[in-house]
Protein backbone atom coordinates (compact mmCIF):
# COMPACT_ATOMS: atom_id res chain seq x y z
CA UNK A 1 0.00 0.00 0.00
CA UNK A 2 1.01 3.79 -0.73
CA UNK A 3 2.29 5.89 1.54
CA UNK A 4 -0.67 7.30 3.89
CA UNK A 5 -0.35 11.00 4.62
CA UNK A 6 -1.81 12.55 7.79
CA UNK A 7 -2.47 16.48 7.83
CA UNK A 8 -4.26 18.95 10.27
CA UNK A 9 -8.47 19.78 9.03
CA UNK A 10 -9.09 23.23 8.81
CA UNK A 11 -12.68 24.42 7.62
CA UNK A 12 -12.12 23.76 4.39
CA UNK A 13 -12.40 20.26 4.96
CA UNK A 14 -15.95 20.06 6.72
CA UNK A 15 -17.81 18.50 3.41
CA UNK A 16 -14.69 15.67 3.38
CA UNK A 17 -15.32 15.31 7.31
CA UNK A 18 -18.96 15.10 6.72
CA UNK A 19 -18.73 12.29 4.10
CA UNK A 20 -16.13 10.20 5.81
CA UNK A 21 -17.91 10.68 9.38
CA UNK A 22 -21.26 9.41 7.91
CA UNK A 23 -20.09 6.66 6.42
CA UNK A 24 -17.65 5.44 8.14
CA UNK A 25 -20.83 6.09 11.20
CA UNK A 26 -23.00 4.28 8.69
CA UNK A 27 -20.48 1.03 7.96
CA UNK A 28 -20.20 0.29 11.33
CA UNK A 29 -23.57 0.92 13.40
CA UNK A 30 -26.45 0.74 10.99
CA UNK A 31 -26.94 -2.78 11.05
CA UNK A 32 -27.40 -2.96 14.83
CA UNK A 33 -29.29 0.19 15.09
CA UNK A 34 -32.60 1.38 13.86
CA UNK A 35 -32.94 3.39 10.00
CA UNK A 36 -34.57 6.54 11.86
CA UNK A 37 -32.23 6.79 15.32
CA UNK A 38 -29.31 6.04 12.30
CA UNK A 39 -30.86 9.08 9.94
CA UNK A 40 -31.46 11.57 13.06
CA UNK A 41 -27.92 10.68 14.49
CA UNK A 42 -26.31 11.48 11.11
CA UNK A 43 -28.11 14.37 10.27
CA UNK A 44 -27.27 16.26 13.74
CA UNK A 45 -24.21 14.73 14.34
CA UNK A 46 -22.60 15.64 10.90
CA UNK A 47 -24.28 18.61 10.08
CA UNK A 48 -22.78 21.39 8.18
CA UNK A 49 -23.16 24.04 11.38
CA UNK A 50 -21.87 21.36 14.17
CA UNK A 51 -18.82 20.44 12.59
CA UNK A 52 -18.00 24.43 11.57
CA UNK A 53 -18.33 24.63 15.47
CA UNK A 54 -16.13 21.59 16.47
CA UNK A 55 -13.61 22.38 14.08
CA UNK A 56 -13.68 25.99 14.80
CA UNK A 57 -12.98 25.10 18.74
CA UNK A 58 -9.59 25.98 19.59
CA UNK A 59 -9.65 23.07 22.03
CA UNK A 60 -10.32 20.39 19.20
CA UNK A 61 -8.52 19.24 16.36
CA UNK A 62 -8.72 16.85 13.72
CA UNK A 63 -6.76 14.73 11.30
CA UNK A 64 -7.26 13.82 7.76
CA UNK A 65 -5.50 9.93 6.57
CA UNK A 66 -5.55 10.13 2.96
CA UNK A 67 -3.97 7.48 0.61
CA UNK A 68 -3.34 9.11 -3.03
CA UNK A 69 -5.61 12.03 -2.37
CA UNK A 70 -8.57 10.27 -1.40
CA UNK A 71 -9.62 11.07 2.46
CA UNK A 72 -9.89 7.38 3.82
CA UNK A 73 -10.41 8.38 7.76
CA UNK A 74 -10.01 10.91 10.57
CA UNK A 75 -9.05 11.67 14.13
CA UNK A 76 -10.81 14.02 16.19
CA UNK A 77 -9.06 14.71 19.77
CA UNK A 78 -10.44 17.18 22.43
CA UNK A 79 -8.40 19.31 25.12
CA UNK A 80 -9.91 21.36 27.64
CA UNK A 81 -13.16 22.43 27.64
CA UNK A 82 -13.76 20.83 24.54
CA UNK A 83 -13.74 17.64 26.04
CA UNK A 84 -17.04 15.49 26.38
CA UNK A 85 -16.23 14.86 29.80
CA UNK A 86 -14.22 15.39 32.51
CA UNK A 87 -12.87 18.55 31.03
CA UNK A 88 -9.10 18.14 32.88
CA UNK A 89 -6.27 20.18 31.51
CA UNK A 90 -4.14 16.83 32.22
CA UNK A 91 -5.90 14.67 29.71
CA UNK A 92 -6.60 14.46 25.80
CA UNK A 93 -9.72 13.12 24.85
CA UNK A 94 -10.11 10.81 21.61
CA UNK A 95 -13.49 11.69 20.26
CA UNK A 96 -13.57 10.10 16.96
CA UNK A 97 -11.16 7.14 14.99
CA UNK A 98 -12.95 6.76 12.07
CA UNK A 99 -11.39 4.81 9.25
CA UNK A 100 -13.28 3.77 6.33
CA UNK A 101 -14.47 -0.14 6.17
CA UNK A 102 -12.11 -0.74 2.78
CA UNK A 103 -9.19 0.14 4.85
CA UNK A 104 -9.46 -1.08 8.09
CA UNK A 105 -7.11 -3.69 9.02
CA UNK A 106 -4.49 -1.97 7.15
CA UNK A 107 -2.75 0.43 10.21
CA UNK A 108 -4.72 3.50 9.72
CA UNK A 109 -6.58 3.61 13.10
CA UNK A 110 -2.74 2.97 14.30
CA UNK A 111 -1.51 5.86 12.04
CA UNK A 112 -4.57 8.05 13.46
CA UNK A 113 -4.51 6.91 16.99
CA UNK A 114 -0.12 7.33 17.12
CA UNK A 115 -0.90 10.85 16.35
CA UNK A 116 -3.02 11.98 19.22
CA UNK A 117 -0.23 10.34 21.77
CA UNK A 118 2.31 12.16 19.53
CA UNK A 119 0.27 15.61 20.30
CA UNK A 120 -0.53 14.04 23.90
CA UNK A 121 3.25 13.73 24.76
CA UNK A 122 3.44 17.63 23.18
CA UNK A 123 1.15 19.30 25.60
CA UNK A 124 2.28 17.04 28.72
CA UNK A 125 -1.07 15.40 28.70
CA UNK A 126 -0.98 13.15 31.92
CA UNK A 127 -3.42 10.37 30.31
CA UNK A 128 -5.72 9.80 26.86
CA UNK A 129 -9.25 8.87 27.68
CA UNK A 130 -11.92 7.95 24.98
CA UNK A 131 -15.54 6.40 25.38
CA UNK A 132 -16.41 3.77 23.23
CA UNK A 133 -19.64 1.67 22.34
CA UNK A 134 -19.81 -1.78 25.02
CA UNK A 135 -20.75 -3.44 21.59
CA UNK A 136 -17.71 -2.58 19.77
CA UNK A 137 -15.70 -5.37 20.37
CA UNK A 138 -13.40 -4.50 17.27
CA UNK A 139 -12.94 -0.74 18.94
CA UNK A 140 -12.31 -2.10 22.12
CA UNK A 141 -10.07 -4.66 21.24
CA UNK A 142 -7.90 -2.21 19.36
CA UNK A 143 -7.78 -0.37 22.48
CA UNK A 144 -6.91 -2.74 24.94
CA UNK A 145 -4.12 -4.12 22.70
CA UNK A 146 -2.96 -0.15 22.95
CA UNK A 147 -3.04 -0.64 27.00
CA UNK A 148 -6.12 1.36 27.93
CA UNK A 149 -8.05 0.25 30.88
CA UNK A 150 -12.05 0.80 31.29
CA UNK A 151 -12.37 2.67 34.22
CA UNK A 152 -16.13 4.20 33.98
CA UNK A 153 -19.43 4.11 31.66
CA UNK A 154 -21.55 6.53 30.29
CA UNK A 155 -24.56 6.70 27.79
CA UNK A 156 -24.25 7.54 24.65
CA UNK A 157 -27.85 8.39 22.77
CA UNK A 158 -28.32 7.32 19.16
CA UNK A 159 -31.60 8.76 18.09
CA UNK A 160 -34.13 7.71 20.87
CA UNK A 161 -31.97 4.78 22.05
CA UNK A 162 -29.54 5.20 24.97
CA UNK A 163 -26.60 2.95 24.75
CA UNK A 164 -23.74 2.52 26.82
CA UNK A 165 -20.26 3.87 26.48
CA UNK A 166 -17.46 1.74 28.27
CA UNK A 167 -14.88 5.02 28.89
CA UNK A 168 -11.51 4.01 28.62
CA UNK A 169 -8.03 5.55 29.46
CA UNK A 170 -4.25 4.67 29.06
CA UNK A 171 -2.16 6.94 31.56
CA UNK A 172 1.01 8.15 29.57
CA UNK A 173 3.64 6.77 31.58
CA UNK A 174 2.01 3.51 30.81
CA UNK A 175 2.36 4.25 27.83
CA UNK A 176 5.83 4.74 27.71
CA UNK A 177 6.42 1.77 29.61
CA UNK A 178 4.15 -0.55 27.10
CA UNK A 179 6.22 0.94 24.45
CA UNK A 180 9.60 0.22 25.76
CA UNK A 181 8.64 -3.21 26.61
CA UNK A 182 7.53 -3.44 23.05
CA UNK A 183 10.81 -2.74 21.20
Amino acid sequence: MDKVELKKASQTDIEVLQEIGRQTFFETFADCNTEENMQKYLSESYSYDKLNNEISNVNSEFYLASLNNKTIGYLKINFCQAQTEFKDKQALEIERIYVLKEFQGKKIGQLLYNQAFQIAQQINAQYVWLGVWENNTRAISFYRKNGFIEFDKHIFRLGDDEQTDILMKLELSARLEYDNGKG
